[in-house]
This record gives structure tokens, C-alpha cells and sequence, in this order.
């Protein structure tokens, strides 16, 4: 399930503001992108992923029509969560050493990141097949959010060149999102963790890399270990860093009750 540009994507850029002109020549954008990705290190089989890309009208109609949070928490929550829940304690028993290490370094409960990863994207089933590098490229060309967009192409750019996914493994959510915790590039290069130890940050093939990647945003973002998560909570609270709208965190609070047997 794709929960699209709103899964934390009020979180800024850590990137350098950009200055391709939005709009105009695709082209044109795309060499002035090039030329400002260069100037800040950006390698050459990086920005190679660039090359012969062109805009997808696509993308900018599904950006155009966005309306799942209008949905009441009844009429949001409750399939996605029937439909989850086994799957969802069968995920909590099969990753407990993980989620208990999780939980040890980040104080996030387990409950919590299954619920967030199951939402997301069917624990690791539906994480898109999208050409984020287009993708991210046409909405950066578009006027509506350029600034915010170039920031997160420049954030995949950054992905591929340390090292933690390729050019092919660079396929996600129509609107850029990435891997089985649908991170925004930003979002990747300032919470991503190698929870797996092997030297990569890899949220498209590695659970233990997944799970502890939702903790460490979570946990960037104020979670008090041992707190709960309940409406009105300070930990609830920092379910707005996840997702903005209050059915979205209504829904991971639910799910993470059921999950608890609560």
C-alpha cells in the first residue's frame, strides 16, 4: 500500500537549497540539475542515472489526486488492519530477536514497527517498481513543490553513490518513496542504519535494516522508551513525524494495540 508524500514528507532536505529553475525545458532543468549535483560531489555513476530521462505525466496526475486521508479513522483503519493482523503476529514471533534488539537501541516496541512496516507495504510485499530517479526528477521539474523534490532527488543521487542501493534497486513508490519502509530519499540518508551489519544501508532487501530504520526515525524524533502510544501520549505525538495525519497515527496506534493483544 502506498502512502503517498505524506509519510514524513514535511521532514526538509538536509541537502544545499537547489536553484534549477522548476518548469520550462525538461532538458534544460535536467543540466542545471546536473551541473549543481556535480558541484557537490555528486559522482559521475550517479549522475549517469540521469541520462535520457524524461518527464512522466503520470506522476504529476497521481500527485494532483491525492485524497485517502479524507477517509474517517472507521473507514481507513479498520480493513487495513483485519487484513494485517495475522500477518502482523506471525511477523512480531518469526523478527522477535530482531525487534528485541530494536527495541534495546532505538526504545521503540516492536509493536509499533510492525504495525508501521505492515502499513507501508504489506511487510516488504508492495514496495513499487516506480523509476524513483524519474519519478523524483518529474516532480522536481514541476512547479508545485521544486524545491522540496530537488532536495529529495539529490538525497537518491546521495544513495546511490555510498554505496547503499544501485541504480537498478533504485524502483519505489510513484512519488519516490523507497524500499519496505517507503522512505523519501531525505529520510533514507538521515535515518537509514546497517542494523543487519553488513556494511549497507538496504531498506528494499533487509528486514533487520527495515525495522530498525522505523525505530531510529522514531527515536530522532523524541520516542521515550518504556512510554505508551495512546492518543494524547507524547509518543503519539511523535507518530506526526511518521505521518502527518492523525488517521494515519490513529491507525499505527490501533494496529500496535491489536498486536499487544490490548
Amino acid at each position: 500500500m502506498k502512502l503517498i508524500l505524506i509519510c514524513a514528507a514535511f521532514i526538509l532536505s538536509a541537502t544545499p537549497a537547489l536553484a534549477a529553475q522548476c518548469g520550462g525545458d525538461f532538458g534544460s532543468f535536467l543540466d542545471t540539475f546536473r551541473r549543481e549535483a556535480a558541484a557537490q560531489g555528486v559522482p559521475a555513476r550517479a549522475l549517469a542515472t540521469l541520462d535520457g530521462l524524461t518527464s512522466d505525466p503520470k506522476v504529476i496526475s497521481l500527485d494532483r489526486r491525492q485524497g485517502v486521508f479524507r477517509q474517517s479513522f472507521e473507514q481507513f483503519a479498520t480493513h487495513r488492519i483485519a487484513e494485517r493482523l495475522a500477518k502482523g503476529r506471525r511477523m512480531m514471533q518469526t523478527h522477535a530477536a530482531t525487534l528485541r534488539r530494536v527495541e534495546q537501541q532505538f526504545g521503540v516496541p516492536g509493536s509499533i514497527v510492525i504495525a508501521i512496516w505492515g502499513l507501508e507495504t504489506d511487510f516488504g510485499v508492495d514496495i513499487g517498481k516506480s523509476p524513483v530517479i524519474r519519478s523524483l526528477a518529474t516532480l522536481a521539474h514541476d512547479c508545485r513543490r521544486s524545491a522540496m523534490f530537488q532536495g529529495e532527488l539529490m538525497a537518491a543521487l546521495q544513495i546511490m553513490a555510498r554505496g547503499d542501493l544501485s541504480p537498478a534497486e533504485m524502483r519505489g513508490a510513484w512519488a519516490g518513496e523507497l524500499g519496505q519502509a517507503q522512505f523519501l530519499p531525505s529520510n533514507y540518508i538521515k535515518f537509514a542504519v546497517d542494523f543487519d551489519g553488513n556494511g549497507r544501508r538496504d531498506l528494499i532487501h533487509s528486514v533487520p535494516d527495515t525495522l530498525g530504520s522505523i525505530a531510529n526515525l522514531l527515536k530522532s524524533f523524541g520516542w521515550a522508551r518504556g512510554g505508551g502510544y495512546r492518543q494524547g501520549s507524547a509518543n503519539f505525538a511523535v507518530l506526526a513525524a511518521w505521518n502527518k495525519s492523525t488517521v494515519y497515527q490513529q491507525t499505527i496506534a490501533a494496529f500496535a494495540e491489536r498486536l499487544d493483544g490490548e
